[in-house]
């Protein structure tokens, strides 16, 4: 967790739809570094996967750098991807996807609704885009899931505009014609979870997706869903634990592999997208050795930065 001195603190990871071009990758992430040069706000990680054609940045500091980071992170975006262009088994509306505050430390929610709210209102006017806000920031309950929001994608989100229903909270009731939509909210922290498989059959992900899955009957805050990666000729499912207090790391990887199983399948890999608090992995780590007083202060390493 990072700490800037007495100012409020924001982790933000914004979802780009781009990963296969590594120059395109290096711009983005160039126009992110050129904007914080000055600006209290750290580029903590950088993941880029080719089958999904997806960047996600994890980004933390203060309101006010962040703003002016992302705002650069838009303009370049805007410059360089076209959506029309697009294809990835990742569900997607934008260019810039989806942009989640997440408070860190003491700092409260409304600091990441406030800094939702202010980045939706610049982006709809300095870039026209239509902009939707979700979870904690949303101003319809029909669009604090994501997944509700972004449902139809790219190729389909214009039919969805023309429902009065779905007017954008911020910027022009149209998709822009390369750039589509994008969606910014504050959340909780969220962990991208994904499960390969040992099989090339997307059916079989997709099944063990719909068990996993809290909105199935599954485990509470796990969403998921089954895809096939040609670049490695299997199937995965892909997770996000959008509260790793009701559902573990390792409560949900043995849920995957007890539904696996029983189709004849086996988890042989699995990776965690960006980055996760500490606390997510010592709890999956108290639950794998039935240890259960064991946690970051348990840690070598962890004592000595103390």
């Amino acid at each position: 967790m990072l700490y800037f001195g007495p100012v409020l603190q924001l982790e933000c990871v914004p979802n780009l739809s781009e990963g296969r071009r590594p120059e395109v990758v290096a711009r983005l992430v160039e126009a992110v570094a050129v904007s914080t040069i000055s600006k209290r706000v750290g580029l903590l990680d950088v993941s880029s996967d080719p089958d999904h054609n997806r960047t996600v940045l994890t980004l933390a500091g203060d309101a006010d750098g962040l703003h002016a980071a992302l705002l650069a992170l838009y303009g370049e975006a805007l410059a360089t991807i076209d959506l029309t262009r697009h294809a990835g088994v990742h569900p997607r509306v934008g260019a810039v996807d989806v942009v989640p505050f997440v408070p860190l430390g003491e700092t409260p929610m409304a600091a990441a609704v406030a800094a939702a709210e202010r980045l939706g209102a610049a982006v709809a006017e300095r870039f026209g885009l239509p902009v939707y806000l979700y979870e904690e920031a949303a101003r319809h309950p029909g669009r604090r899931r994501l997944a509700d929001v972004r449902r139809g994608g790219f190729e389909n989100f214009a039919a969805k505009l023309r429902d009065p229903a779905w007017q954008p909270d911020f910027g022009p009731a149209h998709l822009h014609p390369t750039a589509g939509a994008t969606v910014i909210g504050a959340r909780f922290f969220l962990i991208a979870f994904n499960a390969l498989l040992d099989t090339s059959d997307v059916t079989i992900a997709r099944a063990v997706a719909r068990q996993v899955r809290e909105s199935n009957g599954g485990q509470p805050a796990v969403r998921a869903m089954g895809v096939y990666l040609p670049s490695r000729g299997r199937a995965q499912v892909s997770m996000n634990l959008v509260d790793y207090r009701r559902t573990s790391l390792w409560t949900a990887l043995e849920r995957v592999r007890r539904e696996a199983a029983q189709l004849g399948a086996q988890v042989i890999e699995t990776e965690v997208v960006g980055l996760l608090p500490e606390e997510a992995a010592a709890g999956a780590l108290r639950e794998s050795l039935q240890c259960p007083g064991l946690g970051p202060s348990s840690l070598l390493e962890h004592r000595l930065r103390a």
